[in-house]
């Protein structure tokens, strides 16, 4: 027989609002919200903006004046920050195991199967408190015997439901019992707002409601999906951890404008700096593409007329080339451009991933492939020092396309003429 499994969840706190915090102090304490793309919708919110009933997702006109009253801060998303902080974060925590799972930018499961010698509570909590002191990120930490209940203990420990410890361990059957009961199944992992009103037309409430359901039933109205999450909520690990996430398959990058393009230049400008991020994340990930799509699109939202269309184009042989990429997505984009249209949104979609070291080489092209290649790396390493955007492509020069950030905060760690400067 199998030996039980232990999960623990990590999950920072409001992250995008906390990394604010860690280089601006002046932020705590205060309601802090930061804006989606363009500046549009609350995509976080720190726990004084809650309290002010600004929902996730609320778009910012809708409580202009509620900012206004309150001085909230509202900040516009800073990903370079954020993806440097959630990266550091994920570090730290490889100190506490061999086993982990990045499941998301701001949530790790850790298997701490192995450690029942221990008291896991403690180890929680180090773990919060290293997490902390090392990156300046609050987090909450839930313990449990499968994946679904550790997310349920971590929904307990940051709600409050046993102490306010900020860690919660439900590997006990009586602290399990409790907390089940309390928790809506609405906030169980993998139910979702309709999956609720099925099971609230069955009479299934809470957490406890599920976990009694019974499993082939479960199948029934939620698919096998539902009658594992039976299973977990019983103690019976069905879902591993996911340590080496399946090969990509697609990447892309799509960006709405922060004014609508009605011309061409602007437009080629914008498709060869998506298409150069996409490079950028092919050679991170040691890819090349066989295809490529450009699409392009008017807002349904604004009046005048309407135009959507896309483009594909095969790259032969695939490549992670950043001019090949420039040429193959301006070559699309030209074909479906169409002049009398304000264009509110493109992008480019990589597709027909394979690893670099597969791509069969065109031999006539062999020394400008190399060529290529040196080219690629020197311009990666000099970004990657130097901070993203330090030698760019010509094309991508143009910046009237670019989507609006009026309150961004900088890059504190990716950028050096962004880091934080200590007068003694």
């Amino acid at each position: 027989m199998a030996p039980p499994r232990v999960y623990g969840l990590v999950d920072c706190n409001n992250f995008y609002v906390s990394c604010e915090r860690v280089f601006d102090p002046r932020l705590e304490g205060v309601p802090v919200g930061v804006l989606s793309n363009n500046d549009g919708c609350f995509v976080a919110r720190s726990a004084e903006l809650k309290a002010l009933g600004v929902k996730m997702g609320q778009p910012l006109f809708e409580v202009r004046e509620l900012v206004r009253q309150h001085r909230v801060r509202v900040l516009s998303s800073n990903y370079s920050l954020y993806g440097d902080l959630s990266a550091r974060v994920t570090d730290c925590l490889r100190g506490f195991t061999p086993r982990l799972e990045v499941y998301s930018i701001d949530e790790s499961f850790l298997d701490l199967s192995g450690f029942e010698g221990r008291d896991l509570l403690a180890y929680a909590a180090e773990i919060r408190a290293t997490v902390r002191r090392w990156t300046g990120i609050p987090t909450c930490v839930g313990i449990g015997p499968t994946k679904t209940l550790a997310k349920v203990s971590n929904h307990a420990a940051k709600k409050a439901l046993l102490d306010d410890s900020g860690v919660c361990d439900l590997g006990r059957e009586s602290e399990r019992e409790h907390v089940l009961r309390v928790v809506p199944v609405e906030d169980v992992w993998g139910i979702g707002r309709r999956s609720a009103e099925k099971l609230g037309m069955l009479g299934v409430k809470t957490a406890a409601d599920l976990r009694d359901m019974e499993p082939r039933r479960a199948r029934q109205v939620l698919t096998v999906v539902g009658e594992r999450i039976v299973y977990e909520l019983r103690g019976l690990s069905c879902l591993p951890l996911d340590q080496a996430p399946a090969p990509r398959k697609t990447t892309a990058v799509t960006r709405s404008f922060g004014t609508p393009v009605t011309e061409w230049e602007p437009m080629r400008e914008a498709v060869a700096s998506y298409a150069t991020r996409a490079g950028e994340k092919l050679r991170a990930e040691r890819l090349a593409a066989e295809a490529l799509q450009v699409f392009m699109h008017t807002s349904p939202f604004r009046p005048g007329p309407t135009y959507s269309n896309a483009a594909t184009v095969e790259l032969r042989p695939a490549t992670d080339d950043t001019f090949a990429l420039i040429a193959a997505a301006t070559a699309g984009a030209k074909r479906i451009w169409r002049d009398g249209f304000a264009m509110s949104k493109a992008g480019v979609i990589l597709t027909g991933l394979v690893p670099v070291t597969k791509v069969q080489p065109d031999l006539l092209a062999a020394a400008d492939r190399a060529r290529g290649a040196r080219l690629m790396a020197a311009m990666d390493a000099i970004n990657s020092r130097m901070g993203r955007d330090t030698l760019v492509p010509a094309a991508t020069i143009g910046r009237a396309w670019r989507m609006r950030q009026d309150s961004r905060s900088p890059s504190y760690t990716t950028e050096l003429d962004d880091v934080p400067v200590v007068r003694a």
